[in-house]
């Protein structure tokens, strides 16, 4: 296992020529003219070097999948015998090792073919075309060198594939050009119908500004807005990615492209030349900008994983120009594409090798600020808590009086506990309601998953409320509704019903078969973990379940959920989760399955941190045993920081890496472990509450000080980040005493005095936010009169 981050997004250029002239091209159009260099087609052996290096880098990081997207110039220029060959190369040499591989094609249509169609369905390839609109959107850029119209080329292909290879149809790229009719553009593309589609801004940087026709507009904002609401109205009939990414992002969901949000990005293309480059969009920008100075003949994917562009893609927030950091929607548009914040450097700039031509907002900052603010105003209702009763169920006196103060013994958690659980059930009986005629060819398997969990409800109710109280199964729960009701259920989604029929079954002992979905090449079960099956599998295995076992326990390929013995714990102890494909909600990347040495490692320094909390943080260490469930290892930062999340849904979970061991000082691991377990089970602790009654305004946008960062940060933020630090003062306040050694302890004291100082600052700044409500005045007040009683040990 490698702690380089792992990339699970392969675009491969198997063409550098294309057999259009689109003028507006990052490629052949833009800065970067590297096309002129390449091969014209990627060689045999390039193709056979590439695949055996993903697979390298897929058995190294235990990734169950990759994505796999051919891409060019054009594609289709390598004609259907070399096209098999190229795709049944890369089959063959990823999946030997274990990894499924999801194979996808972009192409502009011209040359699509019957041939070609039977021969994606053939090695299950899905196809996607770039389509502008209508004629008169089309025929603005997309041409031939000779001038010609490509259209009707390009409406051949879509209806190729919409009316005879459904299953091959991936869906629909349009470039925006604001001079085009949004609506005239929205409907071409519905007519495609295609099972996705997405609406790019064109390519364009601070050095060579974007087409604004009305340059005191938002102008592309309005278009797109125009075009969502038509979408809107129409009941959602297909899922736009530019808009569901900001939908996803409101509720803290990864965006799932790397133009919004704050996710990292794990892409890497692969050029006809063998060159691993950055995306391909930063051609934009200027001459050799995707440049890595690694190939596939030399290196390994994890070599080019650590370069410093691709590192730069993984930083989120902190990549990004003081702007974006202080902008309140950047959260939900992650400042936008990295090759649209480029700004040519001054000759003075140039000068500075530190000096960073990518520290700038977006071009389109304004336009994507209108856009995020325009969505949330048009679906303000969707994006709210799915459960009114919540606010009414209020908090007993005792519990909120324990919580309030930073606090929250085992009574306390379990009162949290009982809510969520009711939650979990109520959200379980919405997502069988949604199932109903939103899971497609996955009914039938939906149905009969659906019927098993009822009559476990009946008679084993105790082991429903054990999957059901996994952390990730509201996750999933949540995703599935919003999905459902934004009109773009995902079939795949609703069928994870049987893996939690199939855990619940085995956690009864009761005798059952039960067909459970395959995802990304591997069978899940909730609470359980996974069999690694691979590509060939099909889409479903049937499990059988006798006695509170399972057929596949034991087999080659099962990898079990491992947990770690604690004393306290109501459940025995936590589960290192690794295997949960709904894990993924976390701003940190997730680790993949942990080899037997990382294991071991945490399997040694969770007691030991544990043993750290019981002896000395008497005021956390019962809550934690009561409510924490799992631990979600993280990928480690490269650059040695602590990292810790915790997912807004999850509630019970916490992600961390495991903290790495300093020179000089006496088992720092495990008591670095123990102050990320206090910081992030306090967010856990807020959530809930949060889930159960207002504190603060939440249509208040403002941003305020947070004194622990340079950047400001919405109310909310700040609420929990001044409760989380309320128990990192106290764990530094009580380690001033119980360090093992003088230099430990001085450490302490430092620490102690600084997080002092910011929490008590940030209790006065939410005070007089004038946002509160009663009970968040309350809470606020309870939270500054705990620090001020340590006033005297300052």
């Amino acid at each position: 296992m490698t702690s380089a981050p792992a990339f699970r997004q392969f675009v491969l250029k198997v063409a550098s020529r294309c057999d259009l002239a689109c003028d507006h091209c990052y490629v052949y159009e833009a800065a970067d003219t590297s096309w002129r260099h390449k091969p014209r087609f990627m060689s045999e052996q390039t193709v056979r070097r590439t695949a055996e290096r993903i697979a390298e880098h897929a058995a190294a990081h235990r990734l169950p999948a990759v994505a796999l997207v051919l891409h060019g110039g054009e594609p289709l220029l390598l004609g259907p015998a070399r096209m098999r060959e190229t795709l049944r190369t890369l089959r063959e040499v990823i999946e030997s090792a274990g990894c499924a591989v999801d194979l996808r094609v972009h192409t502009n249509g011209v040359q699509l073919t019957d041939e070609y169609c039977e021969l994606f369905r053939e090695h299950r390839v899905r196809v996607g075309v770039s389509l502008d609109g209508d004629r008169a959107a089309t025929d603005r850029h997309r041409r031939f060198a000779s001038g010609a119209s490509s259209h009707m080329q390009a409406l051949r292909a879509v209806s190729l594939l919409r009316d005879d290879y459904p299953d091959v149809y991936a869906g629909v790229l349009c470039t925006i050009d604001v001079r085009n009719d949004p609506a005239a553009v929205y409907e071409a593309v519905r007519d495609a119908a295609p099972p996705r589609a997405d609406f790019l801004l064109p390519h364009a940087t601070h050095s060579d500004q974007p087409l604004r026709p009305d340059p005191g507009r938002a102008e592309y904002a309005d278009w797109m807005l125009a075009v969502f609401d038509r979408w809107d109205d129409e009941g959602r009939p297909f899922p736009i990615r530019s808009f569901t990414s900001v939908l996803d992002a409101f509720r803290g969901l990864p965006s799932g492209t790397e133009s919004l949000g704050l996710s990292p990005v794990d892409l890497v293309v692969v050029e006809t030349d063998g060159a691993l480059e950055q995306t391909d969009s930063l051609k934009a920008a200027y001459e050799g900008a995707p440049d890595t100075g690694f190939t596939v003949a030399e290196h390994s994917f994890d070599e080019a994983s650590v370069h410093p562009g691709f590192e730069a893609r993984r930083h989120g927030l902190a990549d990004l120009c003081e702007t974006c950091r202080q902008c309140p929607v950047v959260a939900v548009c992650g400042g936008g594409l990295r090759t649209h914040r480029y700004s040519a450097p001054s000759p003075a700039v140039a000068a500075n090798p530190q000096a960073d031509p990518f520290d700038n907002p977006s071009v389109y900052c304004r336009d994507l600020k209108e856009l995020v603010l325009g969505i949330r105003t048009r679906t303000q209702a969707s994006v709210v808590a799915r459960v009114p009763a919540q606010r009414a169920l209020g908090l007993p006196a005792d519990v909120l009086h324990q919580l309030a103060h930073g606090y929250g013994d085992a009574k306390a958690i379990a009162h949290l506990n009982r809510f969520q659980r009711s939650l979990r059930i109520l959200l379980l009986a919405k997502v069988f309601a949604a199932a109903d005629g939103a899971s497609g060819a996955r009914q039938e398997l939906v149905d009969a998953a659906v019927a098993t969990l009822t009559t476990l409800d009946a008679d084993h109710k105790n082991a429903l409320h054990e999957v059901l109280g996994h952390p990730y199964t509201s996750v999933w729960a949540l995703r599935c509704l919003d999905d459902a009701q934004s009109g773009r259920a995902d079939p795949e989604d609703f069928a994870h019903l049987a893996a939690l029929a199939a855990a619940t079954a085995v956690r009864a002992g009761v005798d059952a078969e039960v067909e459970v979905p395959v995802r990304r090449g591997a069978v899940y079960l909730p609470t359980l973990g996974r069999l690694v099956v691979g590509a060939d599998a099909g889409r479903s295995v049937r499990l059988r379940i006798s006695d509170g076992a399972c057929d596949v326990f034991g087999m080659q390929g099962w990898q079990g959920v491992r947990r770690v013995t604690l004393p306290m714990f109501s459940g025995g102890g936590i589960a290192l989760e690794d295997t949960d494909p709904f894990r993924r909600c976390h701003h940190w990347e997730v680790a993949q399955r942990l080899p037997y040495s990382e294991a071991a490692a945490w399997t040694r320094t969770v007691p030991a941190a544990w043993d750290l909390l019981a002896r000395d943080h008497h005021s956390y260490a019962p809550g934690i045993a009561a409510g924490l469930t799992t631990i979600v290892p993280l990928a480690p930062s490269l650059s040695g920081r602590a990292v810790s999340s915790t997912a807004r849904r999850a509630y019970g979970a916490i992600g961390a890496a495991l903290p790495v061991l300093r020179t000089g000082t006496a088992d720092p691991s495990a008591s670095s472990l123990a102050l990320l377990m206090i910081h992030e089970f306090q967010h856990v602790k807020l959530g809930a509450v949060l889930d159960m009654a207002d504190l603060h305004d939440p249509h208040d946008t403002r941003l305020f000080e947070a004194p622990w960062r340079q950047d400001p940060r919405p109310l909310e933020g700040l609420l929990q980040g001044t409760y989380a630090h309320v128990g990192v003062t106290d764990f530094w306040r009580v380690r001033r005493f119980t360090a093992p050694d003088a230099e430990a302890r001085a450490h302490a004291e430092a620490e102690f005095a600084l997080w002092y100082g910011h929490t008590l600052r940030a209790t006065h700044v939410l005070a007089d936010s004038g946002s509160l409500t009663p009970l968040g005045l309350r809470f606020v007040d309870a939270l500054r009169t705990t620090l001020e009683a340590w006033t005297s040990k300052v």
